[in-house]
């Protein structure tokens, strides 16, 4: 279940960095005065969206790393304790 869940959101942030992609292209061929903004929002935003994708998946790395270890030592000491 948890692959299926993995698939589907790096599916998304797939599909979110083409439209950024698209979005940044369109913004930087458009005329006016709000198209400065949103170019530079759309660039922005395309640079900034992958490196938070990236933080997350690390900080969820190191939190389901520690809670495992924990999990496996509580079971180790507590295999231990009964062997004896």
């Amino acid at each position: 279940m948890f692959t299926k869940i993995k698939r589907l959101t790096a599916l998304i942030g797939a599909i979110l960095l083409v439209l950024l992609y698209l979005s940044t292209l369109i913004f930087s061929l458009m005329d006016g005065a709000l198209a400065q903004g949103l170019l530079r929002a759309s660039i922005f935003c395309t640079v900034a969206v992958p490196v938070l994708l990236y933080a997350i998946s690390l900080i969820y790395k190191v939190l389901k790393g520690r809670g495992s270890s924990e999990d496996n030592n509580s079971q180790n000491s507590t295999k231990n304790e009964q062997k004896k």
